[in-house]
């Protein structure tokens, strides 16, 4: 994971000093090269022992390391998506249609790429095996998470599974607290501590249900609520309202999901999808 991408999956758990620093590097990464540790910490009001804590979370022992790393991951950047499109370069009232289409599809792109590189395929694994054996799956999301919770509830209808997906959280909470130990619940919430989706999935673990978050950012509520999570790896840029990184990155994360259950049983998953497909042609076909 780039060292942009895993400070926003932290950034709302650090403390003030720290979140100066974060906010400053995620604004400007250039910042790091062109400054000291001492110039960054006045930039920031804040103390050396505070940014040195900083590069602590991201994995550095100290500022230099960190500087070595973010030179070697922008010099990288710039070389493959070129300076004005830079993935996680933000979206400014200069930017031409044409920029803003570069900076947002590589961030989708990259944040795939990410996402796939960071993903815990024995994690994966056990969710799958977990999915495939239960009596029902329920999933859940808020605003654009919904769409990833909706998109695997009907991938499973298709292959004839037991899958319910919600958007309101009252109608959500009540199938969650009778899921038992057959059922599995699957959260979806980028910041991972949307209330509505960390009280499904604590209604379901309640009942003695599989649990699973899938979410960008770490030791969130959601994520205390899961027996396993997917993480995703994106950086979104200042329009997060529009959800458009993440979006792309927790329907690649639903594609992993779908693709691994459906396979367990190859022949069946495929006749299903066949079956499916022929009920809906007759709406589909201009008559």
């Amino acid at each position: 994971m780039s060292i942009r991408t895993s400070i926003q999956s932290q950034v709302n758990d650090y403390p003030p000093s720290l979140r100066r620093v974060a906010d400053a590097v995620l604004t400007r990464p250039q910042i790091v090269l062109d400054q000291t540790i001492t110039e960054l910490a006045r930039t920031c009001e804040t103390s050396e022992t505070s940014v040195v804590r900083f590069c602590r979370t991201l994995g550095f022992k100290g500022y230099a390391p960190l500087r070595l790393r973010m030179a070697t991951e922008l010099a990288s950047e710039t070389a493959k998506f070129g300076m004005e499109a830079g993935y996680g370069s933000d979206i400014t009232p200069t930017d031409t249609l044409a920029d803003a289409v570069a900076k947002i599809s590589t961030a989708e792109i990259v944040g795939i790429q990410e996402t796939a590189a960071s993903i815990d395929i024995a994690v994966l694994g056990e969710i799958v095996d977990r999915v495939t054996a239960a009596r029902r799956v329920l999933t859940f999301g808020v605003a654009a998470s919904n769409v990833g919770a909706r998109d695997l509830a009907q991938k499973l209808l298709r292959i004839d599974m037991d899958a319910l997906s919600f958007t309101d959280a009252h109608e959500a909470l009540v199938p969650a607290s009778l899921l038992g130990p057959q059922g599995v619940a699957i959260g979806f919430s980028h910041g991972g501590r949307t209330r509505e989706t960390v009280e499904f999935l604590r209604e379901a673990r309640k009942s003695g249900a599989y649990t699973v978050a899938v979410t960008n950012a770490q030791s969130t509520p959601l994520e205390a609520e899961a027996d396993a999570t997917l993480r995703t790896a994106v950086r979104e840029i200042r329009f997060r309202s529009g959800a458009m990184a993440s979006r792309i990155a927790q329907l690649t994360v639903v594609d992993y999901l779908f693709v691994g259950i459906a396979r367990s049983d190859y022949d069946r998953s495929v006749s299903a999808l066949e079956r499916t497909y022929a009920a809906t042609r007759a709406l589909r076909d201009d008559r």
